[in-house]
Parts: structure tokens; C-alpha cells; sequence
């Protein structure tokens, strides 16, 4: 059966995992807490497809996850025109003005993603951020990523700028089985693996920060008896507080 391939491709994705990542995940949960326990904050930008949002206010994760994103609407009509005589710099413009509007300090942490590594405006992120001080911690596959060619013009992929490269195990092209009478592959892996690789970070981070002495503030599920009234009066105000 096709569920049954589908389920041993994940088990065998998420053994890789273990296999390859344990020691980067480590390093990346060990990261985050220590800037949290030094004032800094903990931003994620969007994760193979907003997987971020199942980290984010989520019933069993930590309070001190925030979401960043930044957009730039434009209208403009006219006919295109060549004005490389003028010498604008627009490479990392919008980047680096979103950055430096936001409440980023050095230190922070920010997860980016990019399942190619080639992504343009996720590597003008990270680019614009190291620039400034912030520790990236990137999710890619290296198997995909390495089999393209980069397109940023600083010539590099997300795994050469970040701080930590957390590599999902993605097969290059995203999906992991051949399908009998279907030309694409099947079953996309890079969103499984980065939410495996994602919760076990947290996991690290936790336990790092209890070691420290710092309790962080963990969210009950708001739709559970009691848990709203719990993630508003305990929770959230410790949160503005501490930054844990």
C-alpha cells in the first residue's frame, strides 16, 4: 500500500534525522537558550511552508517563540526601463530596512528557511542578519541544496551564511517516492522533517534553560478548561517580564 511506503519513508526520514542532526540540533537548542537567558528574543520567519506556526502559541511550547515577516507592496505601472546607470543598491534593501525597523538586537535568534538554500529574499534575510549581529539558525536540505546554483548575489546559499545549518534530509526535489503511473514523486518530506527537527530544538532549549535555573513559560492549550485563563495571567505577563 501506498500509506504503508509513505509511513516507512517518514520513519526512515526521521531516523536520518537523529542519524545526522543530532549534534547541530543540539547546538542550535543550546542557542536559543542562552539568548533567552540573556534578554534576547527568539524570532521565526516562515519554515517549509509555515510550519513555524505549529511552534508558535501552540499548547506545549514555549511563550518566548515569535513570528517575523515583513512585506513591501509596490505599484507601480509603467513600462520596464533599464536604470543600472543609476547605481541603486536594491539587493537586501527591503531586508535590511525590516530588520533594522524591528525589534531585533544582536544576539537574538532568528530560524529562516529554504528547502534549495536559493530561496532570493530568505538569503537576503539571512545576509542582512548576520550582518547585524543575529544568530541564524537555518532549516535546508543540503542533498537539494547542494545541486543548485545560488542566485544571491553574494554567490552563497543559506548553509553558507548561517550561524547553524539544520538540514531537513530532503531528497532533492522535495518528494521521496515513485508512484506507479504518476510522472512527480510523491510525499514531500522537508515539512515533517523540519517540524521533527524543530519540536527536538525546542526540546534541548527547555532543558537547557530548567539547567540554568529559568523556568520557561510553557502554554496550556486555550480551548482546555482553565488553559486561556493560565497562558493570560501566569504565562504572558511572566513572558513581558523576563522574555521567558
Amino acid at each position: 500500500m501506498l500509506m504503508e511506503r509513505y509511513q516507512k519513508a517518514i520513519d526512515d526520514l526521521f531516523k536520518k534525522i537523529r542519524d545526522t542532526q543530532t549534534e547541530n540540533i543540539i547546538k542550535a537548542g543550546e542557542m536559543v537558550a542562552d539568548s533567552v537567558a540573556s534578554g534576547g528574543c527568539i524570532f521565526l520567519s516562515s519554515i517549509c511552508h509555515s510550519m513555524e506556526m505549529d511552534s508558535i502559541y501552540r499548547g506545549g511550547g514555549p511563550i518566548f517563540y515569535k513570528h517575523f515577516s515583513y512585506s513591501l507592496n509596490i505599484e507601480n505601472s509603467a513600462r520596464p526601463r533599464d536604470r543600472s546607470d543609476l547605481g541603486i543598491e536594491t539587493q537586501g534593501a527591503a531586508a535590511r530596512y525590516a530588520l533594522t525597523q524591528s525589534n531585533f538586537r544582536p544576539g537574538d535568534v532568528l530560524f529562516l528557511s529554504s528547502v534549495s538554500g536559493r530561496t532570493a529574499h530568505v538569503v537576503d534575510l539571512a545576509y542582512e542578519a548576520v550582518k547585524l549581529g543575529i544568530n541564524v539558525i537555518a532549516f535546508t536540505s543540503m542533498e537539494y541544496a547542494t545541486q543548485v546554483e545560488p542566485v544571491h548575489p553574494s554567490g552563497k546559499k543559506l548553509y553558507e551564511i548561517a550561524t547553524i545549518t539544520l538540514d531537513n534530509c530532503a531528497p532533492a526535489a522535495e518528494a521521496m517516492l515513485d508512484v506507479d503511473g504518476i510522472e512527480a514523486k510523491f510525499g514531500a518530506a522537508s515539512g515533517m522533517g523540519s517540524n521533527y527537527i524543530m519540536w527536538s530544538v525546542t526540546s534541548v532549549a527547555v532543558e537547557k534553560l530548567l539547567e540554568k535555573g529559568i523556568t520557561p513559560g510553557i502554554l496550556k492549550s486555550a480551548n482546555f478548561p482553565g488553559g486561556s485563563d493560565y497562558n493570560k495571567q501566569v504565562v504572558e505577563p511572566n513572558y513581558q517580564k523576563f522574555g521567558w
